[in-house]
């Protein structure tokens, strides 16, 4: 299965655990796509950084539009109000990383 790494920009007030930003990306898709939208789009968690405030989700490379609106589409996370920004798509996580995080 060929696969889109997402980097994402969390923008909170307050902190966002790890294990409740994964929760709310899956709750998304499936609140807008149900069941069998959200199996196909493969979605993982791969990096999440909180001091940073970023993370890196991976999914099926024909689904990125899917996943794309569900994020747009968190505002919330346990009653803390949150906005997420896809800064970039890459097909491997080595170059979506030498793009955004290696120095220019």
């Amino acid at each position: 299965m060929r696969r889109r790494y997402l980097l994402l920009k969390i923008e909170s007030l307050q902190e966002i655990d790890e294990k409740d930003f994964r929760n709310a990306v899956w709750d998304a898709v499936l609140r807008l796509f149900g069941e069998y939208g959200a199996s196909k789009t493969g979605i993982a968690l791969i990096d999440y950084d909180v001091a940073k405030k970023y993370a890196i989700i991976r999914c099926a490379h024909t689904e990125v539009d899917m996943v794309r609106a569900s994020l747009a589409s968190i505002t919330e996370i346990n009653a803390k109000p949150v906005a997420t920004y896809v800064l970039g798509v890459s097909g491997t996580l080595k170059s979506l990383r030498r793009k955004f995080f290696s120095p220019q």
